[in-house]
């Protein structure tokens, strides 16, 4: 189980590592092709237009997680990007994910889903890997139990100014 556990956490280090030294940071998702062309009404264009089937942006990465939510006692304090932390507000922290990535969490017990901002460190409690603001756990519906076993889809990460370079 450890094992399994550590490849795969290995793997979404690594491809989020790829991620950060790609000249594009943010690539296009490729939209997957319907079979069925839809034809303009041009009639001098002899090619097709196809169309695409997804829906909403396409995940970078994806794993599942244990979650928890922080709520009252951090609420008006700073967060790691130095906005104020709101518990009513779509946010998360990440120990580890670069600050303004967006991911969207799905918890599988009740398959609700949410898209938030990662706007702070942590968890620091071993074992955990977000926490979500208390309107987050609230949507997810497991404000009550206080953690959860979700799943993460890493949909963007911010783009790196010419002065955030590391030489």
């Amino acid at each position: 189980m450890r094992a399994k556990l550590f490849v795969v956490l290995e793997s979404v280090f690594l491809g989020l590592g790829l991620l950060v030294l790609t000249p594009s940071v943010n690539p296009l998702p490729v939209a997957k092709a319907s079979t069925q062309p839809v034809h303009s009404n041009n009639s001098a264009s002899a090619f097709p237009v196809l169309q695409s089937k997804e829906k909403g942006p396409q995940p970078l990465a994806v794993w599942e997680c244990t979650t928890s939510w922080y709520g009252g006692d951090f609420d008006g304090q700073p967060t790691a990007t130095g906005e104020t932390y709101d518990m009513y507000a779509d946010t998360a922290a990440h120990p580890t994910l670069p600050l303004g990535s967006i991911v969207r969490i799905t918890n599988p017990r009740n398959h609700r889903s949410q898209i938030v901002r990662i706007n702070d460190r942590g968890p620091y409690v071993a074992g955990r890997e977000l926490d979500v603001s208390y309107a987050v756990a609230q949507k997810l519906g497991f404000d009550q139990r206080g953690t959860a076993k979700v799943r993460l889809e890493l949909l963007e990460v911010p783009k790196r100014s010419v002065t955030e370079r590391h030489y």
